[in-house]
């Protein structure tokens, strides 16, 4: 509780998250808390230092000269270690599944609204999901079926009873519809060509088992990352009193991304806030054409530790792939779909309709099943890092 952060070093919980009561009433045990990104953004802190924040945020398991991803770089970085069999992250704009691509987990980001927020800091609370990351599907199913369900103290949870997540886990895509948003994803000259072909080999391998893919597109697709960029205001309405009290206690990487969050205006929120809106409904009108959608789970594998990126390198590096989905609060899953060239991760994204969760992971685990991608696990005598 923390937050990765010298804001909140000494903060010590006086009660538990309804999470954490959920997973111990369903029989789980709670090894400890991660560490993370500071609260949820900034770059990784690596070494510990003052500037770096009390913990450091943790190292890729399949090679530690590489970062884990962020923002739930902790509970991506155990649970890929074999620490742990599952760990829970939090998804602004992608802190679930960014950590799950770059380790070779599975990484499920609820449909928001499933699972409460309750216990966890805020970052955007039009944005925040809480969602598991896992060695399996049929473990992610598990932990979201503990997880998922109304909670009276929060308001953005729904009321709606949650599905079976594991009942028809293993009942394949054969007949199912597939929309791939080609032009913003696959064609994206940033696209890191071993993602791309692993991409491509998933889909074929879902075709194979009965699925039909089918190109999708959504013109303000190509808004959504300034849209996502403008709600970080509530982000700095959050901390605004702190940091304009306080700004040495943060650190510089994520003092200027809060601080360039202050500079949206009530007229740039509303624009985005309509743009948001438009977006939304063009997803929809896609979404009832198919099953579900389907594209690469990140642009890259994990990279090396940035020197000192600026806050447009930090928001871009992670968030295309990614924060779509927050800002339309579908179900999104990344499940591993092989290795880059260097031996690194890499994944396939599966979004679904508002709390078809369960048809997600089932096509997660169509595919998952067919491989031995997610049996791969790192080799802990790599974890020295160098003199």
């Amino acid at each position: 509780m923390t937050a990765g952060s010298q804001v909140l070093a000494h903060n010590v919980p006086t009660e538990d998250s309804p999470i954490t009561t959920k997973l111990e009433e369903a029989g789980a045990v709670i090894l400890g808390k991660a560490s993370m990104h500071e609260f949820a953004f900034g770059r990784p802190a690596t070494d510990g230092s003052l500037e770096d924040g009390p913990f450091p945020t943790g190292r890729n398991p399949w090679n530690v000269e590489r970062i884990t991803g962020g923002s739930s770089s902790g509970s991506g970085a155990a649970a890929a270690a074999g620490l742990c069999a599952g760990a829970l992250g939090s998804d602004t704009g992608g802190s679930i599944r960014g950590p799950a691509a770059m380790c070779g987990l599975v990484g499920h980001k609820p449909t928001y609204g499933l699972v409460t927020r309750r216990g966890v800091l805020p970052q955007c609370w039009s944005l925040d999901h809480v969602g598991p990351m896992t060695r399996s599907v049929w473990d992610a199913a598990i932990l979201l079926q503990a997880i998922a369900g109304h909670d009276p103290g929060d308001a953005a949870t729904s009321q709606a009873r949650p599905q079976s997540y594991t009942r028809g886990l293993e009942d394949g895509v054969r007949g199912m519809r597939l929309g791939l948003p080609r032009r913003f994803y696959v064609d994206w000259p940033g696209l890191h060509p071993d993602v791309k072909s692993a991409a491509f080999a998933a889909f074929a391998e879902l075709e194979r088992q009965g699925a039909q893919i089918v190109d999708v597109d959504a013109p303000t697709l190509d808004q959504a990352q300034g849209i996502w960029g403008a709600m970080l205001s509530e982000m700095y309405e959050y901390h605004r009193d702190v940091i304009r009290e306080h700004p040495e206690r943060y650190r510089r990487p994520t003092r200027l991304l809060m601080l360039a969050s202050s500079l949206c205006s009530a007229h740039d929120l509303l624009r985005a806030q309509r743009l948001r809106a438009r977006l939304a409904r063009e997803i929809a009108e896609i979404m009832r054409g198919v099953d579900a959608l389907i594209f690469p789970g990140q642009s890259e594998p994990a990279t090396p530790f940035p020197a000192d990126p600026t806050p447009s390198d930090l928001v871009r590096a992670a968030s295309r792939y990614t924060n779509v989905w927050n800002l339309v609060g579908l179900p999104a899953c990344v499940v591993p779909s092989g290795f880059s060239q260097d031996g690194l991760p890499v994944s396939i994204q599966i979004v679904g309709k508002p709390f078809d969760d369960a048809t997600v992971l089932r096509i997660a685990r169509s595919y998952e099943r067919a491989t031995l991608w997610h049996t791969c696990r790192p080799d802990p005598a790599t974890w020295t890092l160098p003199a």
